[in-house]
């Protein structure tokens, strides 16, 4: 951290700490100080990049969907859907009661 100004202070840090009901050891305090002032360089590294004609995305690679379409299915053998189920009564599924 010699190159970049200190964003984050260990004081700050044993503050949230504290609330948090951490015990950080110096070496972690000291660590945890770095690692979030890394952290608060770069994010200020990313607001100096000019996003002026890109779209808003909620991806930076175009994503699909890979499920498949929800569609309704005619399902003839209810005999192979009971064979999972841990208790069946003639074409119904058998669950324990949950109101009494």
């Amino acid at each position: 951290m010699s190159d970049k100004a200190a964003k984050i202070t260990k004081n700050e840090v044993l503050y949230v700490s504290r609330l948090a009901r951490l015990d950080l050891t110096d070496t972690e305090t000291e660590r945890m100080t770095d690692n979030i002032n890394d952290i608060l360089s770069y994010m200020e590294k990313l607001g100096e990049v000019d996003t002026t004609n890109v779209p808003p995305m909620t991806h930076a690679i175009p994503k699909e969907n890979v499920m498949r379409p929800d569609a309704v299915v005619p399902f003839t053998d209810t005999s192979e859907i009971l064979a999972n189920a841990p208790e069946s009564k003639n074409t119904l599924f058998k669950v324990p009661k949950v109101i009494e």
